[in-house]
C-alpha cells in the first residue's frame, strides 16, 4: 500500500536587499522575475522538502511547483512569451537550459562541477551572445541568477579563461532589470599583458 508523503511548505522571508545570502535560489529568483516582468508581486512563494523545490502558493487550487514551471507561469503571466523562444527549435534549446540550470546549476555544485559547468557553457557559448542563439530568453535571466554567486568570487585569471562565460555574463547583467539589487561583478577590459612574443 502506498505512503501519502505531505510536505510542508516553509515561508520564504522577504530579505532587505543589503543582508540577501549571496546565492539567489528559488523563491528569491522568482521574486526578482516578478519585478523584471513588471508584474505587480503580491505572489506567495514558499519552499517544498529537502531540496527546497520553490512553490507557488494559491488560494485558488493547488499551487504550482518548481522554478521552471513557476518561472514560465510568470513569464506567460506577463504577456511576454517571448522569452520562452519564438520558433519550435529556440523554445527546445530554452527549456534545454533551463534544464541544465536546475539540474546542474543547483546543485551543491563542487569546484569541479563549477569548472564543469563553466566550461560547458564556455563551450556553448563561443559563437552565441545568448544562451538560445541571438536571442535573449528566460534561460539567460535564470542561468545569470544562477551564475551569479560563482562569477563573483572568480578570480581575474578564471574569468578570463571562461572568457565566453564572462562576456555572456557581464552583457546579461547590464540587460536593463535583470541585476536589480545584486552586485555588479566586474571584469577587466584591458589585458595588462599578452601572450604575443
Amino acid at each position: 500500500m502506498g505512503r501519502l508523503v505531505v510536505a510542508a511548505l516553509l515561508p520564504v522571508p522577504r530579505v532587505p536587499p543589503r543582508k540577501m545570502a549571496v546565492a539567489v535560489r528559488g523563491a528569491e529568483e522568482l521574486e526578482l522575475l516578478e519585478r523584471l516582468l513588471g508584474l505587480p508581486g503580491g505572489n506567495k512563494y514558499g519552499v517544498q522538502g529537502e531540496r527546497k523545490v520553490p512553490v507557488l502558493q494559491s488560494n485558488s487550487g493547488p499551487g504550482l511547483r518548481g522554478l521552471m514551471t513557476i518561472a514560465a507561469h510568470l513569464v506567460r503571466q506577463a504577456r511576454k512569451e517571448q522569452l520562452l523562444g519564438s520558433t519550435a527549435e529556440e523554445k527546445a534549446v530554452v527549456q534545454q537550459w533551463l534544464e541544465y540550470r536546475v539540474t546542474r546549476v543547483n546543485g551543491g555544485s563542487s569546484k569541479e562541477e563549477t569548472r564543469t559547468i563553466l566550461k560547458d557553457l564556455n563551450m556553448h557559448l563561443e559563437d552565441k551572445v545568448y544562451l538560445a542563439g541571438n536571442i535573449f530568453t528566460l534561460a539567460d535571466i535564470l542561468m545569470y541568477y544562477g551564475l551569479h554567486h560563482i562569477m563573483v568570487d572568480l578570480t581575474v585569471q578564471e574569468k578570463e579563461k571562461y572568457l565566453n562565460v564572462s562576456r555572456w555574463f557581464n552583457h546579461i547583467q547590464h540587460y536593463p532589470g535583470v541585476r536589480q539589487h545584486l552586485s555588479d561583478v566586474v571584469f577587466i577590459k584591458n589585458r595588462l599583458y599578452t601572450n604575443a612574443h
